[in-house]
């Protein structure tokens, strides 16, 4: 074991979600949808928000940004997830395994923060309407985006840190589609359950802080638009309840993968994917379906390219 950990432990074995090969291929041909989904979703929506003037505001600006994380998030684990659906042997470099335990981290602790950040954004929007865009502009705006990939750059290393000195020696086999931390500590040659314990507590931290503070900023836009006229209340109502259902949707598998783990595999796997996977996919779904100035950016974007040739 002189080497260090990559002497010892080079690769490790993926067990994915299936044996077998006939349910293998129709998970490959469901995900790859779900993946292309996912990025070309995303993608249109940092067109519309980037090229359509009437987007310009803080809101999409911010929306943007979730789009991005949500395609990274997604892409750290699933073209992987993917592939291997094809192969026999699953296997994953240490390289790779340590890649993926800090991205999943570090993207996921910054849209914690991120999604924090859209809800300030919603308060002030509805709570301080006429110094919205005093307080929101584009300075603090990006400040605020910085401070979330911030949190999320320090959240991933402090698990890249610990994990990859861990001396791996021995058992290498994961049961699952990716390099979820717990699994990868459980392999370490060494009592690993008051580490785990550790890695549980700073998680609990970053998920647990941020889904309070969700909860009273909603609270309190919740009890403000109560008060408020009935036309105002009805669009702010509706922004806020897809913020809201995006929030559950992304902290609930979260928790229950980190913070407070059930140590049921079945039902781990079923919440890794639908935090990989299904959470990146609704969001544009969300906010494209239930918005009206998104769907008014898309018709005006699909104008310009139909337009001029209805015309000639």
């Amino acid at each position: 074991m002189d080497g260090g950990n990559q002497s010892a432990v080079s690769e490790f074995i993926l067990w994915g979600l299936a044996n077998s090969k006939n349910l293998q291929i129709l998970l490959f041909v469901m995900f790859l949808i779900l993946y292309l989904f996912i990025v070309s979703g995303n993608i249109v929506i940092l067109v519309l928000i980037t090229t359509d003037r009437h987007l310009h505001s803080p809101m999409y600006f911010l929306l943007a940004n979730l789009s991005f994380v949500d395609m990274c998030l997604s892409s750290n684990t699933t073209p992987k997830m993917i592939s291997d659906f094809l192969i026999e042997n699953k296997t994953i470099s240490f390289s790779g395994c340590m890649f993926q335990v800090f991205f999943s981290h570090c993207i996921a602790g910054g849209e914690m923060v991120l999604l924090v950040v859209m809800a300030y954004d919603r308060y002030v929007a509805i709570c301080k309407p006429l110094h919205y865009f005093t307080i929101m502009n584009l300075k603090r705006c990006t400040g605020l985006v910085l401070i979330s990939w911030t949190t999320g750059f320090i959240h991933g290393i402090s698990y890249l840190a610990v994990v990859a000195q861990l001396p791996f020696c021995g058992p290498k086999e994961i049961d699952s589609f990716f390099c979820d931390m717990p699994l990868v500590i459980k392999l370490a040659c060494m009592d690993y359950h008051d580490l785990n314990t550790l890695m549980n507590a700073e998680c609990g931290v970053v998920a647990v802080t941020c889904f309070i503070l969700l909860l009273i900023s909603y609270t309190y836009i919740l009890i403000t638009v109560r008060q408020s006229s009935k036309a105002g209340a009805s669009k702010a109502l509706s922004t806020c309840s897809a913020h809201i259902t995006v929030v559950m949707i992304f902290f609930l598998p979260c928790i229950f993968i980190y913070v407070w783990p059930l140590s049921i595999t079945w039902l781990d796997k079923f919440l890794a994917v639908f935090y990989s996977v299904f959470t990146p996919l609704l969001n544009p779904a969300i906010y494209t379906l239930r918005n009206k100035d998104m769907k008014n950016a898309m018709k005006r974007f699909i104008g310009k390219f139909l337009g001029p040739k209805r015309n000639s």
